[in-house]
Protein backbone atom coordinates (compact mmCIF):
# COMPACT_ATOMS: atom_id res chain seq x y z
CA UNK A 1 0.00 0.00 0.00
CA UNK A 2 1.37 3.44 -0.35
CA UNK A 3 2.11 5.74 1.83
CA UNK A 4 -0.55 7.30 3.32
CA UNK A 5 0.50 11.23 3.92
CA UNK A 6 -1.87 13.73 5.80
CA UNK A 7 -1.25 17.74 5.60
CA UNK A 8 -2.69 20.10 7.73
CA UNK A 9 -2.46 23.33 5.94
CA UNK A 10 -2.14 24.18 2.26
CA UNK A 11 0.38 26.86 2.47
CA UNK A 12 3.90 26.81 1.15
CA UNK A 13 4.98 23.98 3.65
CA UNK A 14 2.14 21.89 2.85
CA UNK A 15 1.38 22.41 -0.77
CA UNK A 16 4.96 21.93 -1.85
CA UNK A 17 5.00 18.55 0.37
CA UNK A 18 2.10 17.22 -1.29
CA UNK A 19 3.32 17.51 -4.33
CA UNK A 20 6.65 16.33 -3.93
CA UNK A 21 5.23 13.05 -2.06
CA UNK A 22 2.51 12.85 -4.69
CA UNK A 23 5.48 12.67 -7.32
CA UNK A 24 6.95 10.02 -5.79
CA UNK A 25 3.90 7.78 -5.20
CA UNK A 26 2.77 8.77 -1.86
CA UNK A 27 -1.41 8.94 -1.08
CA UNK A 28 -1.63 12.74 -0.16
CA UNK A 29 -4.51 14.19 1.65
CA UNK A 30 -4.54 18.29 2.65
CA UNK A 31 -7.11 19.75 4.85
CA UNK A 32 -6.92 23.46 4.43
CA UNK A 33 -9.33 25.80 6.18
CA UNK A 34 -8.74 29.09 4.26
CA UNK A 35 -7.21 29.56 0.59
CA UNK A 36 -5.07 26.60 -0.93
CA UNK A 37 -1.72 28.47 -0.79
CA UNK A 38 -1.56 29.14 2.66
CA UNK A 39 -3.84 32.67 4.44
CA UNK A 40 -0.53 34.30 5.83
CA UNK A 41 0.73 33.70 1.99
CA UNK A 42 -2.07 34.84 -0.20
CA UNK A 43 -4.35 36.86 2.63
CA UNK A 44 -0.42 38.79 4.05
CA UNK A 45 2.33 38.48 1.73
CA UNK A 46 1.10 38.44 -1.59
CA UNK A 47 -1.50 41.71 -1.45
CA UNK A 48 1.53 43.59 0.67
CA UNK A 49 4.17 43.36 -1.93
CA UNK A 50 1.48 44.06 -4.38
CA UNK A 51 0.63 47.05 -2.63
CA UNK A 52 4.41 47.58 -2.77
CA UNK A 53 4.84 47.16 -6.02
CA UNK A 54 1.63 49.95 -7.04
CA UNK A 55 3.54 52.54 -4.90
CA UNK A 56 6.99 51.96 -5.84
CA UNK A 57 5.40 52.56 -9.05
CA UNK A 58 3.99 55.92 -7.63
CA UNK A 59 7.80 56.82 -6.44
CA UNK A 60 9.18 56.24 -9.66
CA UNK A 61 6.87 58.32 -11.69
CA UNK A 62 7.45 61.33 -8.88
CA UNK A 63 11.09 61.44 -9.78
CA UNK A 64 10.74 60.60 -13.56
CA UNK A 65 12.28 64.32 -14.16
CA UNK A 66 15.35 62.54 -13.58
CA UNK A 67 15.52 60.02 -16.69
CA UNK A 68 14.73 63.27 -18.94
CA UNK A 69 10.41 63.15 -18.41
CA UNK A 70 8.12 65.72 -17.59
CA UNK A 71 7.24 65.22 -14.28
CA UNK A 72 3.83 63.40 -14.11
CA UNK A 73 1.36 63.21 -10.52
CA UNK A 74 0.31 59.67 -10.40
CA UNK A 75 -3.45 58.62 -9.03
CA UNK A 76 -4.67 55.81 -7.25
CA UNK A 77 -7.02 54.13 -8.90
CA UNK A 78 -8.68 52.06 -5.97
CA UNK A 79 -11.10 49.67 -7.86
CA UNK A 80 -8.40 49.10 -10.26
CA UNK A 81 -5.76 48.30 -7.64
CA UNK A 82 -7.96 45.94 -5.55
CA UNK A 83 -9.38 44.33 -8.44
CA UNK A 84 -4.99 43.62 -9.50
CA UNK A 85 -4.37 42.66 -6.07
CA UNK A 86 -7.29 39.78 -6.28
CA UNK A 87 -6.60 39.15 -9.39
CA UNK A 88 -3.34 37.86 -8.22
CA UNK A 89 -4.23 36.20 -5.23
CA UNK A 90 -6.63 33.83 -7.75
CA UNK A 91 -4.59 33.50 -9.97
CA UNK A 92 -1.74 31.96 -7.13
CA UNK A 93 -4.50 30.08 -5.29
CA UNK A 94 -6.19 28.33 -8.94
CA UNK A 95 -2.68 27.51 -10.15
CA UNK A 96 -1.55 25.07 -6.81
CA UNK A 97 -5.11 23.99 -6.57
CA UNK A 98 -4.58 22.85 -10.13
CA UNK A 99 -1.11 21.46 -9.91
CA UNK A 100 -2.36 19.42 -6.81
CA UNK A 101 -5.54 17.59 -8.53
CA UNK A 102 -3.46 17.13 -11.19
CA UNK A 103 -0.90 14.91 -9.35
CA UNK A 104 -4.28 13.15 -7.40
CA UNK A 105 -3.95 14.91 -4.39
CA UNK A 106 -7.02 14.96 -2.17
CA UNK A 107 -7.89 18.49 -0.91
CA UNK A 108 -10.36 18.65 2.00
CA UNK A 109 -11.77 22.21 2.92
CA UNK A 110 -12.10 22.12 6.21
CA UNK A 111 -10.83 22.44 9.89
CA UNK A 112 -9.28 19.05 11.13
CA UNK A 113 -7.85 18.08 14.46
CA UNK A 114 -6.25 14.95 15.75
CA UNK A 115 -7.89 12.90 17.61
CA UNK A 116 -4.56 10.38 17.75
CA UNK A 117 -1.35 9.28 16.98
CA UNK A 118 -2.92 8.26 13.23
CA UNK A 119 -6.03 9.92 12.84
CA UNK A 120 -7.24 13.52 12.16
CA UNK A 121 -11.11 14.50 12.17
CA UNK A 122 -12.00 17.37 9.97
CA UNK A 123 -15.14 19.47 10.15
CA UNK A 124 -15.81 20.16 6.78
CA UNK A 125 -17.34 23.51 5.30
CA UNK A 126 -21.14 21.93 5.23
CA UNK A 127 -20.60 21.20 9.42
CA UNK A 128 -20.06 17.32 8.10
CA UNK A 129 -16.81 15.25 10.25
CA UNK A 130 -14.74 13.29 8.62
CA UNK A 131 -12.00 10.82 10.11
CA UNK A 132 -9.14 10.15 8.51
CA UNK A 133 -6.21 7.99 8.74
CA UNK A 134 -2.65 8.65 8.23
CA UNK A 135 1.07 6.87 8.39
CA UNK A 136 2.86 10.20 8.47
CA UNK A 137 1.34 13.97 8.96
CA UNK A 138 2.51 17.29 8.54
CA UNK A 139 1.08 20.45 10.22
CA UNK A 140 1.56 23.19 8.57
CA UNK A 141 -0.86 25.70 10.05
CA UNK A 142 0.80 28.80 9.89
CA UNK A 143 0.48 32.12 11.60
CA UNK A 144 -1.50 34.90 12.26
CA UNK A 145 -1.04 38.64 13.55
CA UNK A 146 0.05 39.40 17.24
CA UNK A 147 -2.81 41.04 19.00
CA UNK A 148 -1.48 42.77 22.08
CA UNK A 149 -4.21 42.73 25.05
CA UNK A 150 -4.83 46.96 25.51
CA UNK A 151 -5.30 47.00 21.51
CA UNK A 152 -8.91 45.55 20.09
CA UNK A 153 -8.44 46.48 16.62
CA UNK A 154 -12.08 46.92 14.78
CA UNK A 155 -10.83 46.46 11.48
CA UNK A 156 -12.01 49.73 10.60
CA UNK A 157 -9.47 52.19 11.90
CA UNK A 158 -7.37 50.08 14.22
CA UNK A 159 -6.13 47.52 11.82
CA UNK A 160 -4.24 44.77 12.23
CA UNK A 161 -1.60 44.35 9.18
CA UNK A 162 -4.53 41.69 7.58
CA UNK A 163 -6.95 44.15 7.93
CA UNK A 164 -5.33 46.82 5.23
CA UNK A 165 -6.01 44.99 1.95
CA UNK A 166 -7.82 44.91 -0.59
CA UNK A 167 -7.95 48.58 0.41
CA UNK A 168 -10.95 50.51 0.97
CA UNK A 169 -9.65 54.06 1.76
CA UNK A 170 -6.06 54.96 1.83
CA UNK A 171 -5.62 56.52 5.24
CA UNK A 172 -4.51 60.63 5.33
CA UNK A 173 -2.74 59.43 8.43
CA UNK A 174 -0.88 56.18 9.81
CA UNK A 175 0.61 55.29 12.90
CA UNK A 176 2.49 52.35 12.44
CA UNK A 177 3.15 50.32 16.28
CA UNK A 178 6.13 47.98 15.26
CA UNK A 179 9.36 48.83 13.38
CA UNK A 180 10.30 44.80 12.29
CA UNK A 181 10.32 43.87 8.65
CA UNK A 182 6.20 44.07 8.51
CA UNK A 183 6.04 47.29 10.07
CA UNK A 184 9.01 49.44 7.82
CA UNK A 185 7.06 47.70 4.55
CA UNK A 186 3.73 49.27 5.55
CA UNK A 187 5.77 52.75 6.49
CA UNK A 188 7.19 52.09 3.07
CA UNK A 189 4.06 51.30 1.02
CA UNK A 190 1.21 53.89 2.89
CA UNK A 191 3.80 56.67 2.67
CA UNK A 192 4.37 55.95 -0.90
CA UNK A 193 0.62 56.15 -1.32
CA UNK A 194 1.10 59.61 0.35
CA UNK A 195 -0.34 59.09 3.58
CA UNK A 196 0.96 61.13 6.93
CA UNK A 197 3.17 58.52 8.63
CA UNK A 198 4.47 57.61 11.97
CA UNK A 199 6.59 54.81 12.85
CA UNK A 200 6.56 54.24 16.73
CA UNK A 201 9.94 52.78 16.90
CA UNK A 202 10.81 50.93 20.97
CA UNK A 203 14.19 50.66 20.03
CA UNK A 204 16.67 52.75 19.23
CA UNK A 205 16.70 51.55 15.43
CA UNK A 206 14.31 50.57 12.94
CA UNK A 207 14.89 46.46 12.10
CA UNK A 208 16.34 45.85 15.43
CA UNK A 209 18.72 43.09 14.52
CA UNK A 210 20.02 44.30 11.04
CA UNK A 211 22.73 45.71 10.34
CA UNK A 212 22.88 49.33 11.79
CA UNK A 213 24.28 50.27 8.32
CA UNK A 214 21.40 48.92 6.88
CA UNK A 215 19.38 50.41 9.23
CA UNK A 216 20.58 54.01 8.60
CA UNK A 217 20.29 53.84 5.44
CA UNK A 218 16.53 53.44 5.76
CA UNK A 219 15.79 55.39 8.20
CA UNK A 220 17.38 58.22 6.53
CA UNK A 221 15.06 57.35 3.13
CA UNK A 222 12.17 57.89 5.57
CA UNK A 223 12.90 60.99 7.01
CA UNK A 224 13.57 62.86 3.55
CA UNK A 225 9.90 61.40 3.14
CA UNK A 226 8.41 63.17 5.87
CA UNK A 227 7.76 59.95 8.14
CA UNK A 228 7.91 60.68 12.19
CA UNK A 229 10.18 58.42 14.10
CA UNK A 230 9.12 57.89 17.38
CA UNK A 231 12.16 56.21 18.88
CA UNK A 232 12.60 54.25 22.01
CA UNK A 233 8.70 54.37 22.13
CA UNK A 234 6.75 51.62 23.21
CA UNK A 235 2.92 51.98 22.69
CA UNK A 236 0.94 51.08 25.64
CA UNK A 237 -2.67 51.93 24.31
CA UNK A 238 -4.48 52.19 21.07
CA UNK A 239 -7.70 53.95 21.07
CA UNK A 240 -10.66 55.78 18.67
CA UNK A 241 -11.23 59.34 20.01
CA UNK A 242 -13.80 62.27 18.82
CA UNK A 243 -12.98 65.27 17.64
CA UNK A 244 -12.65 66.89 21.55
CA UNK A 245 -10.28 64.24 22.36
CA UNK A 246 -13.02 61.75 24.18
CA UNK A 247 -12.49 58.15 23.94
CA UNK A 248 -15.24 56.95 20.93
CA UNK A 249 -15.41 54.00 19.36
CA UNK A 250 -17.14 55.60 16.42
CA UNK A 251 -14.49 58.41 16.63
CA UNK A 252 -12.45 59.52 13.14
CA UNK A 253 -9.34 59.31 14.61
CA UNK A 254 -6.92 57.25 16.76
CA UNK A 255 -4.66 57.82 19.67
CA UNK A 256 -1.44 55.67 20.34
CA UNK A 257 0.03 56.25 23.52
CA UNK A 258 3.57 55.49 24.31
CA UNK A 259 5.19 54.37 27.71
CA UNK A 260 7.38 57.61 27.72
CA UNK A 261 4.33 59.98 27.85
CA UNK A 262 4.22 60.62 23.91
CA UNK A 263 1.06 60.37 21.98
CA UNK A 264 0.55 60.02 18.56
CA UNK A 265 -2.94 61.13 17.08
CA UNK A 266 -4.16 60.14 13.11
CA UNK A 267 -6.58 58.76 11.51
CA UNK A 268 -5.55 55.27 10.96
CA UNK A 269 -3.26 52.91 13.09
CA UNK A 270 -1.70 49.54 12.26
CA UNK A 271 -0.60 46.76 14.54
CA UNK A 272 2.85 45.57 12.77
CA UNK A 273 4.37 43.93 16.09
CA UNK A 274 4.69 40.30 15.00
CA UNK A 275 2.76 37.38 14.77
CA UNK A 276 1.53 33.65 16.69
CA UNK A 277 1.63 30.40 15.54
CA UNK A 278 -1.56 28.69 14.71
CA UNK A 279 -1.49 25.40 17.00
CA UNK A 280 -3.69 25.75 19.58
CA UNK A 281 -7.22 24.14 19.19
CA UNK A 282 -5.71 21.60 16.55
CA UNK A 283 -5.21 18.53 18.96
CA UNK A 284 -1.66 18.13 18.99
CA UNK A 285 -2.01 16.82 22.62
CA UNK A 286 -3.86 13.89 21.46
CA UNK A 287 -1.47 12.98 18.83
CA UNK A 288 1.02 13.42 21.61
CA UNK A 289 3.25 16.44 19.96
CA UNK A 290 5.14 18.97 22.33
CA UNK A 291 4.52 22.79 21.89
CA UNK A 292 6.73 24.83 23.60
CA UNK A 293 6.28 27.88 25.52
CA UNK A 294 6.14 30.36 22.85
CA UNK A 295 3.36 27.90 20.78
CA UNK A 296 6.09 26.64 18.72
CA UNK A 297 6.28 23.14 17.44
CA UNK A 298 10.35 21.91 18.24
CA UNK A 299 11.33 20.00 15.38
CA UNK A 300 14.59 18.50 14.38
CA UNK A 301 16.71 18.84 11.30
CA UNK A 302 14.25 16.54 9.59
CA UNK A 303 11.46 18.91 10.81
CA UNK A 304 10.25 15.70 12.55
CA UNK A 305 8.77 16.66 16.28
CA UNK A 306 8.90 14.53 19.11
CA UNK A 307 6.30 12.02 17.42
CA UNK A 308 8.74 10.18 15.05
CA UNK A 309 6.02 9.94 12.13
CA UNK A 310 4.57 13.64 12.66
CA UNK A 311 6.17 16.69 10.93
CA UNK A 312 5.86 20.49 11.69
CA UNK A 313 6.83 23.13 8.86
CA UNK A 314 6.12 26.59 8.11
CA UNK A 315 5.93 29.32 10.90
CA UNK A 316 4.62 26.82 13.37
CA UNK A 317 8.15 25.32 13.58
CA UNK A 318 9.46 28.59 15.21
CA UNK A 319 12.09 28.56 12.17
CA UNK A 320 12.88 31.58 9.92
CA UNK A 321 9.05 32.84 9.13
CA UNK A 322 9.71 33.15 5.14
CA UNK A 323 7.27 31.78 2.68
CA UNK A 324 10.71 30.62 0.84
CA UNK A 325 11.78 28.46 3.78
CA UNK A 326 8.57 26.70 4.33
CA UNK A 327 8.76 25.84 1.06
CA UNK A 328 11.97 23.85 1.26
CA UNK A 329 11.30 22.74 4.39
CA UNK A 330 8.73 20.71 2.77
CA UNK A 331 10.52 19.87 -0.08
CA UNK A 332 12.91 18.07 2.63
CA UNK A 333 9.72 16.71 4.48
CA UNK A 334 8.42 15.21 1.78
CA UNK A 335 12.01 13.16 1.23
CA UNK A 336 11.76 11.89 4.50
CA UNK A 337 8.40 10.54 4.50
CA UNK A 338 9.32 9.01 1.32
CA UNK A 339 12.30 7.23 2.39
CA UNK A 340 15.10 9.91 0.66
CA UNK A 341 17.15 10.65 3.41
CA UNK A 342 18.71 7.30 3.35
CA UNK A 343 21.08 8.33 1.14
CA UNK A 344 23.61 11.06 0.69
CA UNK A 345 21.69 14.11 1.29
CA UNK A 346 22.15 17.78 2.65
CA UNK A 347 20.33 19.33 5.43
CA UNK A 348 18.55 22.64 5.52
CA UNK A 349 20.71 25.36 6.74
CA UNK A 350 18.63 28.14 8.12
CA UNK A 351 21.82 29.99 9.33
CA UNK A 352 21.76 30.28 5.13
CA UNK A 353 18.38 31.69 4.71
CA UNK A 354 18.34 35.01 2.31
CA UNK A 355 15.79 37.26 3.42
CA UNK A 356 14.27 40.23 1.56
CA UNK A 357 12.64 43.49 2.94
CA UNK A 358 10.46 45.36 0.17
CA UNK A 359 11.02 48.57 1.01
CA UNK A 360 12.37 51.69 -0.84
CA UNK A 361 15.30 51.06 -1.27
CA UNK A 362 15.22 47.14 -1.04
CA UNK A 363 17.27 45.11 1.77
CA UNK A 364 18.50 41.82 1.75
CA UNK A 365 20.59 39.86 3.67
CA UNK A 366 21.92 36.30 4.16
CA UNK A 367 24.68 35.02 6.33
CA UNK A 368 26.58 36.06 8.63
CA UNK A 369 25.62 39.13 10.08
CA UNK A 370 28.77 41.81 10.66
CA UNK A 371 27.56 43.09 14.26
CA UNK A 372 27.37 39.38 15.31
CA UNK A 373 30.49 38.29 14.00
CA UNK A 374 32.52 41.24 15.62
CA UNK A 375 30.34 40.58 19.05
CA UNK A 376 31.33 36.60 19.14
CA UNK A 377 35.26 38.21 18.52
CA UNK A 378 35.33 35.81 14.84
CA UNK A 379 37.32 37.33 12.42
CA UNK A 380 36.17 38.20 9.63
CA UNK A 381 36.21 40.83 6.49
CA UNK A 382 34.00 43.44 5.32
CA UNK A 383 34.35 44.86 1.67
CA UNK A 384 31.48 47.18 0.89
CA UNK A 385 30.88 49.04 -2.52
CA UNK A 386 28.25 51.97 -2.79
CA UNK A 387 26.12 51.37 -5.92
CA UNK A 388 27.02 55.10 -7.29
CA UNK A 389 30.11 53.47 -8.17
CA UNK A 390 28.28 51.24 -10.80
CA UNK A 391 27.12 52.82 -14.25
CA UNK A 392 23.50 51.08 -13.93
CA UNK A 393 22.80 52.70 -10.96
CA UNK A 394 23.22 56.07 -12.58
CA UNK A 395 21.59 55.00 -15.92
CA UNK A 396 18.55 53.95 -13.58
CA UNK A 397 18.81 57.26 -11.73
CA UNK A 398 19.06 55.85 -8.43
CA UNK A 399 22.11 55.48 -6.40
CA UNK A 400 20.87 54.70 -2.92
CA UNK A 401 22.42 51.76 -1.13
CA UNK A 402 25.64 49.71 -1.39
CA UNK A 403 26.87 45.76 -1.29
CA UNK A 404 28.80 44.47 1.50
CA UNK A 405 30.36 41.17 1.33
CA UNK A 406 31.50 39.24 4.76
CA UNK A 407 33.70 36.83 4.11
CA UNK A 408 37.00 34.69 5.89
CA UNK A 409 40.11 36.36 6.06
CA UNK A 410 42.04 33.07 6.14
CA UNK A 411 40.46 31.45 3.28
CA UNK A 412 38.51 33.45 1.29
CA UNK A 413 35.19 31.99 2.12
CA UNK A 414 32.01 33.96 1.44
CA UNK A 415 30.04 34.08 4.72
CA UNK A 416 27.27 36.48 3.99
CA UNK A 417 26.46 39.93 2.82
CA UNK A 418 24.22 42.84 2.96
CA UNK A 419 22.29 44.56 -0.34
CA UNK A 420 20.38 47.77 0.33
CA UNK A 421 19.21 49.11 -2.73
CA UNK A 422 17.26 48.83 -6.13
CA UNK A 423 16.52 44.92 -6.96
CA UNK A 424 18.38 44.03 -3.67
CA UNK A 425 16.20 40.88 -3.31
CA UNK A 426 16.90 39.63 -6.59
CA UNK A 427 20.69 40.64 -6.38
CA UNK A 428 20.97 38.82 -2.82
CA UNK A 429 20.73 35.35 -4.42
CA UNK A 430 24.18 35.34 -5.83
CA UNK A 431 25.40 35.93 -2.63
CA UNK A 432 23.21 33.41 -1.46
CA UNK A 433 24.57 30.48 -3.83
CA UNK A 434 28.35 31.49 -2.69
CA UNK A 435 27.25 30.68 0.96
CA UNK A 436 25.66 27.99 0.30
CA UNK A 437 27.95 26.44 -1.73
CA UNK A 438 31.15 27.41 -0.23
CA UNK A 439 32.43 29.65 -2.87
CA UNK A 440 35.39 32.07 -2.64
CA UNK A 441 35.46 36.01 -2.98
CA UNK A 442 37.63 34.95 -5.85
CA UNK A 443 35.04 32.64 -7.09
CA UNK A 444 32.77 35.99 -7.13
CA UNK A 445 36.03 37.87 -8.89
CA UNK A 446 36.80 35.78 -11.84
CA UNK A 447 33.08 35.47 -12.66
CA UNK A 448 32.42 37.65 -15.63
CA UNK A 449 29.00 39.62 -15.18
CA UNK A 450 27.00 41.81 -17.73
CA UNK A 451 28.23 45.24 -17.87
CA UNK A 452 25.94 47.86 -17.34
CA UNK A 453 24.19 45.97 -14.37
CA UNK A 454 23.83 46.20 -10.59
CA UNK A 455 25.44 43.03 -10.03
CA UNK A 456 29.11 44.38 -10.72
CA UNK A 457 28.92 45.83 -7.41
CA UNK A 458 28.99 42.26 -5.92
CA UNK A 459 32.18 41.62 -8.26
CA UNK A 460 33.24 45.24 -6.83
CA UNK A 461 33.28 44.42 -3.68
CA UNK A 462 34.44 40.71 -3.95
CA UNK A 463 38.08 42.29 -5.31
Amino acid sequence: MPERFLIIGGGPAGNVAATYAARMGAEVTVVERDVIGGAAHLWDCIPSKSMIATGGAMSFMRRSEGMGLEHETPAIDTEALTSRIGRIKDNMASNTTQLLESQNVRLVRGEGVFTGPNEVAVTTADGKIETIGFDSALVSTGSRPRIPEWCHPDGERILTTRDCYPPTVFPESVTVVGSGVTGVEFVHMFSSFGSDVTLVVSRQQVLPGKDPEVAAVLEQEFMDRGVKLLMGARAQSIERIDADGNADPAGDRVVVRCDDGRTVTSSHAVLAIGSIPNTAGIGLDAAGVEVNKWGYVDINHHCVTNVDHIYAAGDISGKLPLSSVASVQGRKVAEHVMGMHTRSHRHLDYDKAASAIFTEPEIADVGVAEAEAFASGRKIRVTKVPFSATAKAMINNDTRGFVKIISDPATGVILGGSIVGRHAAELISVIAVAVTANLTVTDLLESILVHPALSEALAEAAE
